[in-house]
């Protein structure tokens, strides 16, 4: 088998999980383009494997939309348009909205300046030209708010758009320009959650998502 991504876990998983992480880490950091065939056989002959854990891995690359399968035609990464992008961000303003909620009443002082801290230094990184900070800081802010709820099912709903999200931001359709934008955003939320006020931790959480929609549209077009 070929590397995994760094972080991946490599023991508990099955082959299968294997070649989906793989795959999926192929797809969102923009190795396979949209568009592109996959070929289950040279997948299989390229890891040493048979076709079952191929198809299984493909199975759940399709389910998260990442690929398309064409009768006839074969399997094909998918090319993300306007209609995803409003999905995804529909569900998780859905689920960020609760979870902010919850998070501005449970989260602890300490988690919220040190996310806080990360932000800030993100922004410093990204003003001059480094932007990996601002997407590491981006994702860890809105897995551990919806994290602090300690509901299994929202983390897993949320989780289930993290790999579009990812892919999206691969694309482009997250682009430089919206780092200040959503870094004072990102602390907007913080600093309500620090003052325990729920309403406007909300509010920010819900104008932070719409105004990410508009601009993974633009960005699109």
């Amino acid at each position: 088998m070929a590397p995994l991504p760094k972080g991946s876990a490599l023991v508990v998983e099955s082959i299968a999980d294997q070649l989906y992480r793989i795959l999926c880490h192929r797809i969102t950091g923009g190795t396979y383009a949209p568009g592109s065939r996959l070929d289950p056989q040279a997948i299989a002959t390229e890891f040493g494997v048979s076709r079952t854990p191929v198809r299984e891995a493909l199975a759940r690359l399709e389910h998260d939309q990442l690929i398309v399968t064409r009768p006839r035609s074969g399997t094909f990464v998918a090319r993300p348009g306007v209609t995803d992008v409003r999905e995804v961000c529909q569900l998780r303003k859905g689920i960020e909205w609760v979870a902010t909620g919850i998070a501005a009443k449970t989260m602890p002082q300490d988690r919220i300046a040190d996310l806080r801290d990360e932000a800030v230094e993100a922004l410093r990184r990204a003003e001059r030209g480094d932007y990996e900070p601002f997407f590491a800081s981006d994702s860890r802010l809105h897995n551990e708010i919806v994290a602090a709820t300690g509901n299994a099912r929202l983390v897993k709903a949320r989780s289930s758009a993290e790999p579009f999200v990812q892919w999206l931001r691969a694309l482009g359709a997250t682009g430089r320009r919206r780092v200040a934008g959503s870094t004072r955003r990102h602390l907007e939320i913080l600093d309500a959650m620090a003052a325990r006020d729920v309403e406007a931790a909300q509010r920010a959480a819900a104008v932070h998502l719409d105004e990410v929609e508009e601009q993974m549209i633009a960005d699109l077009g």
